[in-house]
């Protein structure tokens, strides 16, 4: 089952503006999408600014993003609450850290790369960490 949430935005009025929205959208997804594999590199905020540079850019990609089978439940839950359960943080933070581990023994004997991916991670969980956390699970 899908939902078309309302956009939280309405798009820019300048055809310039709406071709940059849609850009810089299309580039944090990618990022997002990296993000994915890549330790370090955190998923939600770059995928929650898609959401957002696409409901600036075009309803149809913001809708796109909302019905995606994948990424469309999360960005829809993020759209109605503005924020992430503990579970969700949990998940995303422990991931992370246990992608960064295994990356930085695979470069034992390199301090300077081990020590770039910790920082990296420790920038991604401290992104994690930023968005708003909900107190209670809502109901549905």
């Amino acid at each position: 089952m899908t939902q078309n949430a309302p956009a939280p935005t309405s798009p820019a009025r300048s055809p310039v503006a709406r071709a940059l929205f849609a850009l810089a959208g299309c580039v944090s997804l990618l990022l997002g999408i990296v993000g994915i594999f890549v330790p370090g590199l955190p998923t939600t905020p770059f995928v929650l600014l898609a959401a957002a540079c696409f409901a600036k850019a075009s309803p149809r990609l913001h809708r796109w993003l909302l019905n995606h089978r994948v990424l469309g439940p999360f960005v829809r839950d993020w759209e109605t609450h503005r924020s992430l359960t503990l579970r969700t943080k949990c998940i995303a933070i422990g991931s992370m850290a246990i992608m960064i581990s295994l990356s930085a023994w695979s470069f034992a004997g390199r301090p300077w790369i081990q020590l770039s991916l910790l920082l990296l991670g420790g920038i991604g969980a401290w992104c994690v960490l930023r968005i708003p956390t909900r107190v209670r699970e809502s109901v549905e």
